[in-house]
Protein backbone atom coordinates (compact mmCIF):
# COMPACT_ATOMS: atom_id res chain seq x y z
CA UNK A 1 0.00 0.00 0.00
CA UNK A 2 2.57 2.78 0.80
CA UNK A 3 4.71 1.48 -2.38
CA UNK A 4 1.64 2.48 -4.64
CA UNK A 5 1.19 6.17 -2.57
CA UNK A 6 4.65 6.65 -3.34
CA UNK A 7 4.21 5.31 -7.24
CA UNK A 8 1.66 7.59 -7.38
CA UNK A 9 2.96 10.66 -5.94
CA UNK A 10 6.44 10.20 -7.82
CA UNK A 11 4.10 10.09 -11.21
CA UNK A 12 2.27 13.29 -10.39
CA UNK A 13 5.67 14.80 -9.21
CA UNK A 14 6.97 13.89 -12.45
CA UNK A 15 4.50 15.27 -14.46
CA UNK A 16 4.45 18.56 -12.46
CA UNK A 17 8.29 18.64 -13.32
CA UNK A 18 7.65 18.17 -16.58
CA UNK A 19 4.84 21.01 -16.85
CA UNK A 20 6.99 23.55 -14.56
CA UNK A 21 10.38 23.06 -17.60
CA UNK A 22 8.10 23.14 -20.66
CA UNK A 23 6.86 26.30 -19.61
CA UNK A 24 9.28 29.23 -21.21
CA UNK A 25 8.83 31.88 -23.29
CA UNK A 26 11.88 32.39 -25.79
CA UNK A 27 10.65 35.32 -27.98
CA UNK A 28 12.23 39.31 -27.24
CA UNK A 29 8.89 41.17 -26.37
CA UNK A 30 10.40 45.21 -26.30
CA UNK A 31 8.09 47.58 -24.53
CA UNK A 32 6.89 50.27 -26.18
CA UNK A 33 7.46 53.79 -24.93
CA UNK A 34 5.87 55.71 -27.50
CA UNK A 35 3.32 56.70 -25.01
CA UNK A 36 5.68 59.18 -23.26
CA UNK A 37 6.51 61.07 -26.63
CA UNK A 38 4.31 64.55 -26.16
CA UNK A 39 5.39 65.69 -29.90
CA UNK A 40 3.35 65.31 -33.21
CA UNK A 41 4.82 62.81 -34.89
CA UNK A 42 4.52 63.68 -38.47
CA UNK A 43 4.36 60.79 -41.11
CA UNK A 44 6.81 62.66 -44.25
CA UNK A 45 8.89 63.72 -41.53
CA UNK A 46 9.94 61.12 -38.84
CA UNK A 47 8.10 57.93 -39.87
CA UNK A 48 9.16 58.23 -43.40
CA UNK A 49 12.82 58.21 -42.49
CA UNK A 50 12.83 55.10 -40.66
CA UNK A 51 10.85 53.17 -43.05
CA UNK A 52 13.58 54.32 -45.98
CA UNK A 53 16.47 53.87 -43.75
CA UNK A 54 15.61 50.43 -42.30
CA UNK A 55 12.56 49.00 -44.28
CA UNK A 56 12.31 50.10 -47.62
CA UNK A 57 15.86 48.45 -49.05
CA UNK A 58 15.63 45.86 -52.04
CA UNK A 59 14.34 42.62 -50.98
CA UNK A 60 12.32 43.95 -48.60
CA UNK A 61 9.77 46.24 -48.58
CA UNK A 62 10.79 48.12 -51.50
CA UNK A 63 8.32 48.50 -54.17
CA UNK A 64 7.74 45.54 -55.76
CA UNK A 65 9.30 43.53 -52.98
CA UNK A 66 7.48 42.04 -50.09
CA UNK A 67 4.40 43.84 -48.90
CA UNK A 68 3.84 46.60 -47.15
CA UNK A 69 5.87 48.20 -49.76
CA UNK A 70 7.15 51.25 -47.68
CA UNK A 71 8.58 53.39 -49.96
CA UNK A 72 8.37 56.81 -49.58
CA UNK A 73 5.43 57.50 -52.24
CA UNK A 74 3.83 54.23 -51.18
CA UNK A 75 3.96 53.66 -47.70
CA UNK A 76 1.19 55.52 -46.03
CA UNK A 77 -1.38 54.07 -48.49
CA UNK A 78 0.45 50.13 -47.96
CA UNK A 79 -0.33 50.50 -44.70
CA UNK A 80 -3.81 51.61 -44.79
CA UNK A 81 -5.20 49.76 -47.35
CA UNK A 82 -3.21 46.47 -45.87
CA UNK A 83 -4.70 46.89 -42.47
CA UNK A 84 -1.10 47.17 -40.95
CA UNK A 85 -1.88 49.75 -38.89
CA UNK A 86 -5.16 50.45 -36.44
CA UNK A 87 -5.16 54.27 -35.99
CA UNK A 88 -4.72 54.77 -31.56
CA UNK A 89 -5.06 51.75 -31.28
CA UNK A 90 -0.38 50.64 -31.53
CA UNK A 91 -1.01 48.04 -29.21
CA UNK A 92 -3.24 46.29 -31.37
CA UNK A 93 -1.34 47.01 -34.76
CA UNK A 94 0.19 44.28 -36.54
CA UNK A 95 2.93 46.63 -37.84
CA UNK A 96 3.83 47.19 -33.46
CA UNK A 97 3.48 43.50 -33.27
CA UNK A 98 6.12 42.59 -35.67
CA UNK A 99 8.18 45.65 -34.30
CA UNK A 100 8.11 44.57 -31.29
CA UNK A 101 8.51 40.85 -31.29
CA UNK A 102 4.93 39.67 -30.64
CA UNK A 103 4.38 38.41 -34.30
CA UNK A 104 6.64 36.68 -36.07
CA UNK A 105 8.74 37.29 -38.40
CA UNK A 106 10.29 40.23 -35.58
CA UNK A 107 11.17 43.71 -37.77
CA UNK A 108 13.66 45.11 -38.99
CA UNK A 109 14.79 41.49 -40.27
CA UNK A 110 18.29 40.78 -38.82
CA UNK A 111 18.17 43.69 -36.08
CA UNK A 112 14.92 42.94 -34.22
CA UNK A 113 13.67 45.49 -31.98
CA UNK A 114 14.74 49.10 -31.94
CA UNK A 115 12.98 50.72 -29.05
CA UNK A 116 13.77 54.39 -30.99
CA UNK A 117 12.12 53.42 -33.80
CA UNK A 118 9.33 51.53 -31.67
CA UNK A 119 8.26 54.61 -29.69
CA UNK A 120 8.15 56.91 -32.69
CA UNK A 121 5.75 54.64 -34.64
CA UNK A 122 3.94 53.49 -31.32
CA UNK A 123 3.28 57.37 -31.15
CA UNK A 124 2.61 58.33 -34.57
CA UNK A 125 -0.15 55.50 -34.66
CA UNK A 126 -1.12 56.04 -30.73
CA UNK A 127 -2.02 59.72 -32.27
CA UNK A 128 -4.13 58.58 -34.91
CA UNK A 129 -1.82 57.63 -37.80
CA UNK A 130 -2.05 60.57 -40.29
CA UNK A 131 -0.66 61.35 -43.61
CA UNK A 132 1.19 64.39 -42.41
Amino acid sequence: MLTKKIAILSGILAIFMLAITGCYKTETIVVNPGSSITQTMSFSNDIVPIFTNSCAKAGCHAAGAKAPDLSAANAFKALTDGSYIKANDPDNSVLMLWLTGKKSPVMPLGAGPDEKINAKIYAWIKQGAKNN
